[in-house]
């Protein structure tokens, strides 16, 4: 299925600016959902499991594709192990003003400042509600941008989904939500992630989680740009709370030298110029935490080689978005068979056994 789609659509997406291309793409997997069968069975070798949850394979789509779930089910069927949706904020919000979203083909890059554009808490709940309890969906929240109190907002995500999440996200990572990355520092951090598990933890089981504890568990994504200091921080803080992952990372406010696009345009950089960066601060936030909880690694992948590499840096699970805007939905299959080969060829029997194995010479910069 993903092969017909990918093949029928990829050049057509190409041709259109980037948000219709994005709105048509939806409404394409909107059709698939509707088609009958399943995916074709993952190599078992592929199959995982974290923060007490089970998947079939590593790779999800990350959040910012389907913000306001549309199409999770679809996603699912074309063949990746989870989904996240959102970010999603209590109140619908049009977000930044267009143009805000620029290719950049040469380097597989995107250049986004969206700033969360949804259509809020009711509208994502009501299609969640709806959908089959099966598969993994993440939802992933933000605040408004003109909430008086942020971390309220995320604690009514909590509130709202608790029932229909297989797990949260808290994004305090975006760069187009003005003073949001703020909530990384220390103090504010602890104050968040303190509300944010409190409000979960008076809730029971979720209706589509499957993790052991009864609780839907929260993850913590991060932005790639931060000082090891800042590290230090943020994981001693996850650590004491006892959050139960980190994903990293967001896209990057910094641009790499030898860009081809328009790099002057302001926003969070994505895709394969992210990938360096975010793989070393993955590396470095694996080795502070210290197998206490599993991470998701996020940033530039785009082929087997980079999913590997994000493997090997630390991360038990992957996600994708930017890399399918240029290469298409065939490229979930030609990850996976790639992986499948690595694992074999490094002598692992699952992807587990990989996980970190390359943390410590990414950090030392071999």
């Amino acid at each position: 299925m993903s092969d017909v789609f990918a093949s029928l659509t990829r050049s057509a997406l190409l041709a259109l600016p980037p948000e219709p291309a994005h709105r048509a793409a939806i409404l394409g997997l909107r059709a698939i959902s509707q088609w009958p069968g399943a995916p074709l069975p993952d190599d078992p070798k592929l199959a995982t499991s974290a923060f007490g949850l089970s998947f079939t394979n590593p790779l999800g789509m990350a959040a910012g594709f389907d913000k306001n779930a549309e199409v999770p089910d679809a996603l699912l069927k074309l063949g990746f192990g989870f989904t996240e949706i959102g970010t999603v904020t209590p109140l619908p919000q049009p977000g930044n003003a267009q143009p805000r979203m620029f290719r950049l083909p040469d380097d597989l890059g995107i250049i986004n400042r969206l700033g969360f554009n949804n259509q809020g808490h009711a509208a994502a709940l009501e299609r969640l509600k709806t959908r089959p309890n099966s598969g993994i969906v993440g939802v992933n929240l933000g605040a408004n941008k003109d909430a008086s109190d942020r971390v309220a907002d995320y604690v009514s995500g909590i509130r709202t989904f608790h029932a229909v999440a297989s797990y949260f996200t808290v994004n305090v990572s975006s760069p187009n939500t003005p003073g949001l990355r703020d909530l990384q520092g220390a103090a504010a951090l602890d104050e968040l992630l303190a509300r944010v598990l409190e409000a979960r933890d008076s809730f029971g089981r979720g209706s589509i989680s499957s993790n052991a504890s009864g609780k839907v568990p929260v993850l913590l994504k991060i932005a790639p740009d931060l000082t090891l200091e800042n590290l230090d921080d943020i994981v001693s803080i996850a650590r004491k709370r006892c959050i139960d992952g980190m994903i990293v990372s967001n896209t990057t406010v910094s641009r790499p030298q030898g860009l081809r696009g328009p790099v002057d345009e302001s926003g969070g950089l994505s895709g394969r110029p992210l990938f360096e960066l975010s793989t070393k601060v993955l590396a470095e936030v694996f080795l502070r935490v210290e197998r206490q909880f599993p991470l998701i690694g996020v940033g530039g992948i785009h082929d087997a080689a980079t999913a590997y590499a994000k493997i090997r840096a630390g991360a038990d699970l992957l996600q994708l978005y930017s890399a399918f805007v240029f290469k298409g939905l065939g490229l979930l299959k030609e990850i996976k068979s790639g992986l499948v080969s690595r694992l074999a060829h490094d002598g692992f029997t699952s992807l587990a056994e990989a996980v970190g194995t390359s943390a410590r010479q990414i950090s030392e910069g071999g």
